[in-house]
């Protein structure tokens, strides 16, 4: 694969060119991960704009995941840590794996928001402190953006993570100052000076009530420093609230371009179109930052369909497992599963709860190298033989839905390899290649006679090697 110049010319007018299954399949995998084969029918009988508004008010009116029982405990709450903190852990990645699985659009924006909104359970160790961290990406992953950054910097984990809880009036501490301008909210070097961290940092004392291990982190006005501020020019008794009051009415010009450019980066195109961005941008300002209406401009504009965004993005580790188990319509509901789902997504280096620093995952063609491929390649492997020997009947519907249960083999090949990459295989070449690959267990005259259909035995086994060798094709890296 080639570094992909950004060609796109739609603008954000709506979409009202061609709605056929490769829209579909290309919005699904941009706005959740990935789409099962017999949900297509229902999407393609809607207008694109009636699919992204389901998509979009469904996630909004989506219930909260219920709390775990240890959502709050304190150390003081467990009898051997140790086990009981792995085990929380694990259940609730098992559950968040689930959740995207099954939610789409909400899940595929907490997991955008994590690696901007960056912690580490590495450093905050607490069960209770990653719920809490992660019930606020949920919350608020279509919501107000200023509303989230405001709860963000309060939650422990962040207070933890970036020294919050270390930043009082006789010490201050600006890591987190500096990256609420640097990383969450402005952009590096954009309208902000180090007076502006340093008054900051100030204002944001006080956040120092940590007596009891994964506990709460409260506000001690004690430690707050109470003299005056001088933030973006203006100057006074500042505190926690007018922090965030003052960056939103300073700098939302600032704000907006730079959270709407990191939105387009990861839903549309690794390379930003600034025009695009810059319409993108005045929504949410004139929304107060909110960002249902942006995402609604963005996902039924014609840009975002345009012929050179649709596969121009590398796969995350959780978006190659989770659309190749949506895609092909594999069950996800067991727990052992999902753990080796998990595992395998970490060993693929994306540890969730747990990004590599701050600034997160750097993604797009940072997912793959030698290493990371082959895995892919061996791991995919893997849940292939493992739904030809636990689902073998999935494998010949598949190919039933897809090819509408065609005796052609060629078709057969060419509609399950369609149905999987964005935009085909190069040429018709690899097409051959590939259905010689699907014939191989079956002598050549039964095809020649029309004999061979996809109700033969061998037509699991037939299935399971197409998609061996669908793994293997650069393409399927791209979403």
């Amino acid at each position: 694969m080639v570094d992909l110049l950004n060609c796109a010319t739609g603008t954000l007018e709506p979409y009202t060119g061609t709605w056929s299954k490769r829209q579909v399949m290309h919005l699904h995998r941009r706005m959740g991960f990935g789409l099962k084969p017999d949900q297509i029918q229902e999407a393609l009988g809607k207008p694109p704009s009636q699919v992204v508004d389901e998509l979009i008010d469904e996630a909004l009116a989506m219930p909260l995941a219920p709390e775990p029982e240890w959502g709050y405990w304190t150390i003081d709450d467990y009898d051997d840590i140790i086990t009981q903190r792995f085990e929380q852990i694990n259940d609730w990645i098992v559950r968040w794996l689930r959740d995207m699985y099954n939610n789409g659009l909400r899940e595929k924006l907490a997991l955008f928001w994590h690696n901007h909104f960056v912690t580490s359970l590495v450093s905050y160790q607490c069960p209770s402190h990653m719920y809490q961290y992660h019930k606020l990406l949920q919350q608020y992953a279509l919501g107000n953006f200023k509303a989230l950054t405001t709860e963000m910097g309060k939650t422990p984990a962040m207070l933890v993570y970036l020294n919050g809880v270390e930043n009082n009036r006789f010490s201050p501490n600006e890591n987190y100052a500096r990256e609420l301008y640097e990383l969450f909210t402005l952009g590096a070097d954009n309208g902000y000076t180090q007076e502006d961290i340093e008054e900051t940092a100030r204002a944001l004392t006080g956040w120092n009530g940590y007596f009891t291990a994964c506990g709460s982190i409260d506000f001690l006005p004690t430690l707050f420093d109470g003299g005056q501020k001088t933030i973006f020019g203006q100057t006074g008794n500042w505190g926690y609230e007018e922090v965030h009051d003052i960056l939103f009415a300073e700098r939302a010009q600032q704000v907006a371009e730079h959270i709407c450019g990191k939105l387009y980066r990861f839903f549309v195109h690794p390379e930003t179109d600034e025009a695009i961005v810059a319409g993108l941008a005045q929504t949410f300002v004139n929304n107060n930052f909110e960002l249902a209406p942006v995402l609604r401009q963005l996902f039924k504009s014609a840009h975002f369909f345009d012929e050179y965004v649709i596969g121009t993005q590398v796969k995350s580790p959780v978006e190659f497992f989770l659309s190749y188990f949506n895609d092909a319509g594999i069950p996800f509901d067991s727990d052992p599963v999902i753990q080796v789902v998990g595992f395998y997504i970490f060993d693929s280096g994306q540890q969730l709860f747990s990004p590599p620093d701050v600034a997160g995952w750097p993604g797009n063609r940072n997912w793959i190298d030698s290493n990371a491929i082959t895995s892919r390649w061996q791991y995919g492997e893997l849940f292939n033989g493992y739904v030809l020997n636990t689902f073998p009947e999935l494998l010949r519907n598949l190919a039933k839905v897809l090819s509408n249960d065609a005796n052609d083999p060629y078709l057969v090949a060419q509609s399950v390899l369609d149905h999987f990459l964005p935009n085909g295989m190069q040429d018709l070449m690899a097409y051959e290649e590939a259905t010689d690959i699907f014939k191989e267990p079956v002598p050549q005259n039964y095809y020649d006679t029309g004999a061979w259909n996809l109700n033969w035995d061998t037509a699991p086994l037939q299935v399971f090697n197409l998609l061996n060798y669908l793994i293997r094709v650069p393409e399927f890296q791209l979403i």
